[in-house]
């Protein structure tokens, strides 16, 4: 714990890590959230399915785009205006009653404006710790991120099964707002100028390492928010049991990216870890048992922190500084896209198989992240013995005072 401690000392990444974890708490709740909110609208896991799959595709278009426009106008302009965006097009999904097509359209809004929040974190990392922290600094980020991922989840179900819908909608917007103007009022957030990157948009994913980052995670992210879609449908939308799950799977995965955070992470790192996501959701198709569900996702919960780790570790290793922001704009895009499909094609299949539907999209989405991870070692970064960090690129990056 040493390492995580020292890390947590270095002047501004405590602060950053509190206020991107904030402003990205949306992102893993508000898939659930809108799931339960459309469906309980148009009483139809298909039409939240659908609008998911809008504002997938939203968020697939504008990820990349608005990492490199950060490049262009500065971190904070670009934040400013998508955060404002964003919450405007949640807000009308929440208190206007849409049609499918209608609310798909504002769905799809709500995913181009989707805030480049985690770019640009993953930014500025680099420029607060030396390059050998860096590991630790991603695995300390990734085991974080868990409260968004795993914990949100939990937050949403409770907000939208004992509360409201629209509570929960509402949660997710003032995340939104407050987080949004912490990460942007940090210091570091106006001092850090990504160089603008030369070459075309799309061309960081000839790098093997930014490529398989942003496949995995997307199938990584997909297989968990079905397996929380899986969990939500066994118990009903009343029932707290499905949010103790969920935290039991939190827990896990949080102890699991303070376990391995200090591990070296070779080629076969990813696959390794992925062996825990893949096994335990494949144990939560035996049965649907409260207390054989916990177990199932106690081991698949150990992998996930860890997994990310390696994804991000991969990316910063892989790039020039001025690619940095787009090659983690792809990966998150792909993150996004995972959460939103992997909830709406576990929708459908509930709607047409009952709840072992959904886990069974989950177990094989995660059999696919494993073969994948598995089948491209050779083109991984084996990063074991050296540093962790962007190469620097050929001009100097300036830095200006806040």
């Amino acid at each position: 714990m040493a390492g995580y401690v020292d890390i947590l000392r270095t002047p501004g990444v405590a602060r950053m890590i509190g206020a991107q974890l904030t402003a990205r708490a949306p992102q893993g709740m508000l898939s659930l959230c809108l799931l339960l909110h459309i469906e309980g609208i148009h009483h139809s896991y298909g039409a939240a399915g659908l609008v998911l799959g809008a504002t997938s595709v939203g968020s697939a278009v504008a990820g990349p785009l608005t990492s490199r426009w950060m490049g262009a106008w500065g971190m904070r302009p670009v934040l400013v205006l998508t955060i404002l965006a964003c919450s405007g097009a949640l807000l009308v999904l929440t208190f206007v009653p849409l049609a499918v097509p209608a609310a798909m359209a504002v769905g799809a809004v709500a995913g181009l404006a989707n805030p480049p929040i985690q770019s640009a974190v993953r930014t500025i990392y680099p420029k607060l710790v030396t390059a050998r922290q860096l590991t630790v600094l991603f695995s300390l980020d990734a085991t974080a991120q868990e409260l968004i991922w795993v914990a949100g989840p939990v937050l949403a179900t409770f907000l939208a099964t004992q509360v409201s819908t629209v509570m929960a909608m509402l949660v997710v917007v003032a995340f939104l707002l407050g987080g949004g103007a912490w990460f942007v009022a940090n210091r570091e957030v106006g001092r850090v100028r990504i160089p603008r990157s030369r070459r075309r948009l799309g061309a960081v994913l000839r790098r093997p390492g930014v490529l398989l980052a942003a496949i995995v995670g997307f199938v990584l992210v997909a297989s968990f928010a079905a397996l929380e879609a899986a969990v939500v449908s066994v118990f009903g939308d009343h029932d707290p049991r499905s949010g103790i799950v969920l935290a039991i799977w939190a827990v896990a995965s949080v102890a699991g990216g303070l376990l391995m955070g200090r591990l070296p992470m070779g080629r076969w790192s990813l696959a390794r870890r992925m062996c825990f996501v893949f096994l335990g959701a494949a144990l939560a198709l035996v049965m649907l048992d409260f207390w054989w569900l916990a177990g199932a996702l106690l081991v698949s919960g150990i992998g996930i922190a860890p997994a990310i780790a390696v994804l991000s570790s991969q990316v910063s290793s892989s790039v020039r500084f001025s690619e940095t922001a787009e090659a983690f704009g792809w990966t998150g895009t792909g993150q996004l896209i995972g959460a939103a499909l992997g909830s709406a094609l576990a929708g459908f299949l509930i709607d047409g198989f009952g709840s072992f539907g959904g886990f069974i999209v989950s177990a094989g989405l995660a059999l696919l992240g494993l073969g994948i991870a598995a089948a491209t070692v050779r083109w991984q970064p084996d990063l074991r013995h050296g540093a962790v960090g962007p190469q620097p690129d050929t001009e100097p990056v300036p830095v200006q005072p806040s």
